[in-house]
């Protein structure tokens, strides 16, 4: 019985130094990658680094590699982008943390501003600040369109995408991206031409497929709700016509002339009959 005892401990002792070296493994290699990334001098292998690490799921060493990027080129308009898709992932995932955690009593007062906004605002500017110098860059209008989406900036993303697709008409994705911005503003009709056209270009871009329907359908929607108000106007406008042509007379103390009497009819006199004389 001692035996058995002494072997179960030192099992559970053997599994208890194997998971705490699994975790202090865990603390090693995230330290390790953070010495590395903080060693990058390049934005440019910075934002190589950090695009990997957004890929595979990796958010926290892609804030950190993409903040390396943005620390050495702070004009480094895809840095900044990438790294307000980062931090939102990173904020997506707290809130869920702090949603599933019931003992959470704290303050949980959404800031001001996020990093990710702060992020998508500094992508803003150095997009525009590469239009500025150079006025033909579609990508820059590209992608200073998707930002200005990211910052619910609708009107803004669709001017911008609007002028990239004028530079570029044959890029499906400037075609898509501008539907999809036109659908988020519910103007549905003229969202139909930039996606038929996504899919001239490519005819297996499935996102202008499901875009194109929902625009459809959206415009189908307006002219439904637009109708019976036009049917009703011309009831209306029919109705308004019709008591021109008939008036009803109004109401109140109103003066009626007097109804013309009959004629009488008059009965004939009789006429003295005369006797033929002898």
């Amino acid at each position: 019985m001692q035996r058995s005892l002494l072997i179960i401990t030192i099992l559970l002792l053997l599994v208890s130094a194997g998971c705490s070296g699994g975790a202090s493994d865990d603390v090693n290699q995230n330290a390790n990658a953070a010495s590395e990334i903080s060693g990058i001098d390049d934005a440019n292998l910075a934002l190589t680094e950090g695009s990997k690490f957004l890929d595979t799921g990796e958010i926290d060493q892609a804030i950190d590699a993409l903040t390396q990027a943005v620390k050495l080129d702070p004009d480094l308009a895809e840095a900044w982008f990438k790294l307000g898709i980062a931090y939102g992932l990173a904020e997506k995932r707290e809130q869920t943390l702090e949603s599933t955690d019931s003992d959470n009593t704290g303050d949980t007062k959404k800031p001001a501003k996020s990093n990710s906004e702060k992020a998508f605002e500094k992508s803003v500017a150095a997009y525009k600040k590469i239009i500025g110098s150079n006025e033909n860059d579609d990508a820059a209008y590209f992608n200073l369109g998707r930002a200005y989406n990211k910052l619910n900036e609708d009107a803004d993303a669709a001017k911008a995408l609007k002028q990239a697709v004028k530079l570029k008409p044959d890029d499906t994705e400037y075609q898509t991206e501008l539907g999809a911005i036109l659908i988020k503003l519910a103007q549905y009709r003229e969202a139909i031409a930039p996606l038929k056209k996504a899919l001239e270009l490519d005819p297996e871009n499935i996102r202008a497929q499901d875009l194109l329907e929902d625009a459809e359908a959206g415009r189908s929607r307006v002219n439904y709700s637009s109708t019976p108000k036009e049917d009703k106007k011309k009831s209306d406008d029919n109705s308004d016509s019709d008591s021109d042509a008939n008036p009803t007379p109004p109401a109140g103390n109103v003066s009626v002339p007097p109804a013309t009497p009959a004629p009488v009819p008059q009965t004939p006199k009789p006429v003295p009959s005369r006797s033929p004389k002898p």
